[in-house]
């Protein structure tokens, strides 16, 4: 069966109104879990097949991450799905006002290739759960995963609800010829102005889970040490390859050598004096991004690291001395085990460099100053950030995470996925047992009256 009839299928069977069910949607989201936990050994296995992601991270950063969601979305969806009453307008007296919260139909799931499953199934439960039909297309890059990721969807529903289709760029074409009721994509800004383009065509809402610069900036008070620590994890977490990972580092010149050091000794500690056999470390994803970044290497200061293997698609975690914003490591998102510094003397040259680049998914900033922190998030523009640590606002899922700009449109995680995949109908019931004439013509005399009603709307 090709894509435009399992599409169609999944129109029709949205038609039939079974999805509006919440306990059919709970009955899904229940059989899902029970496949995640049941396939653990075997999600972490194809993670470490696809590019020797530790079994740690892939709990962590991925299987864990997908239960607690399953788990809260299937607790709190009765109370979220709920019609919300709203406080009436004086102007609708006498009524009741009400949201309602509802699917938008035919959902499109493009997932991502750094973290192929939970990246691809955190958004479905939010889709699923307000009431979609879904299509998944998985990353072509983590074959092991999006193989897996199939058969999972394949053993907990039926293909007129939920399905998966496998492939490269000419799948991605098909999908994207079709008139969707909502688009999800995460992966890279270039990709996302092609699918915002065939969004576009009709009018499809979108949500744009992106990247960029993401900048870390350490000032002279920051405590160096478990700076370094919790900046080594942010950054090498997933060999780099973290849409919100820092990329670079923006550093008081005053502090720089203590912290290379720290940095050294971090990376040290956690994956020994050759990363290469650590067991905690993974691989670039392909030989393209393996070449890409090592590009970025060519004709740069290395402070730690550098090491490489071709055949393994090893990069080790390498710090790099940057001295100017047009070395290649700056012209483009590293995604990868590599870490410019950049030093600064002043605040005004901090502003320099951040406003050199678009908005980013995310910004860090180290600080023992709560006015400067407070300064800096007030002053930039990003998704969302971290004080005194990286990466670290994804885990709560009661705050949105999304991008600005060129980093993304839209956010989710929690019950800002149940909203992201809900149309939140606004619906107004007026009572016939009085009817103010205010509103009706003739209007003359009636003013006066109507400014005061006014007065009170707020």
């Amino acid at each position: 069966m090709d894509i435009e009839q399992i599409v169609e299928q999944q129109r029709q069977f949205f038609k039939s109104q079974k999805t509006k069910d919440i306990s059919f949607r709970k009955k899904a989201l229940k059989k899902l879990l029970n496949e995640v936990v049941k396939n653990e050994e075997a999600i972490q296995q194809a993670l470490y097949n696809d590019f020797k992601k530790p079994i740690y991270e892939s709990y962590i950063s991925e299987i864990g991450i997908v239960i607690a969601e399953l788990k809260l979305f299937i607790n709190k969806l009765n109370q979220w799905s709920k019609p919300k009453t709203v406080i009436p307008s004086v102007l609708n007296f006498p009524s009741w006002e009400k949201i309602y919260s509802e699917p938008y139909g035919t959902v499109l799931i493009i997932g991502p290739w750094n973290y192929p499953f939970q990246l691809t199934i955190a958004p479905l439960i939010g889709a699923i759960a307000a009431g979609n039909t879904v299509v998944i297309k998985p990353s072509e890059l983590t074959p092991h995963t999006s193989q897996l990721v199939a058969d999972i969807i394949e053993n907990c529903f039926d293909k007129s609800h939920v399905t998966v289709f496998q492939g490269d760029v000419y799948i991605s074409q098909k999908l994207l010829s079709i008139r969707w009721d909502y688009i999800f994509f995460t992966g890279s800004t270039t990709i996302a102005k092609f699918i915002a383009s065939a969004a576009a065509k009709h009018l499809t809402p979108t949500t744009l889970e992106l990247g960029g610069k993401s900048p870390c900036i350490i000032d002279e008070t920051a405590n160096i040490n478990l700076s370094a620590k919790r900046i080594v994890w942010g950054k090498f977490l997933n060999g780099g390859q973290t849409c919100i990972a820092p990329d670079y580092i923006l550093i008081h010149e005053t502090i720089k050598d203590h912290f290379v050091e720290s940095v050294k000794k971090e990376i040290e500690n956690a994956y020994g004096k050759n990363p290469k056999k650590s067991h905690d470390y993974p691989r670039i994803i392909n030989q393209r991004n393996y070449h890409r970044l090592i590009k970025m290497l060519e004709n740069e200061t290395i402070l730690t690291g550098g090491d490489l293997d071709e055949t393994d698609l090893y990069i080790a975690p390498t710090l790099i001395n940057c001295t100017s914003l047009k070395s290649a490591a700056m012209k483009e998102e590293i995604f990868g085990p590599i870490l410019p510094i950049i030093t600064y003397t002043n605040e005004a040259e901090i502003d320099t460099i951040i406003s050199s680049f678009e908005k980013p998914l995310s910004l860090y900033v180290f600080t023992s100053r709560s006015s400067f922190a407070k300064k800096i998030i007030r002053i930039y523009s990003f998704g969302g950030g971290v004080i005194n640590d990286t990466v670290v606002h994804f885990a709560n899922h009661r705050l949105p995470f999304g991008g600005v700009g060129q980093s993304g449109q839209g956010a989710y995680h929690g019950k800002h996925s149940f909203n992201t995949f809900s149309h939140l109908k606004s619906v107004v019931k007026r009572f016939t047992w009085l009817d103010i004439p205010l509103r009706y013509a003739p209007y003359r005399g009636k003013l006066k009256l109507l400014k005061l009603f006014f007065k009170y709307l707020s």
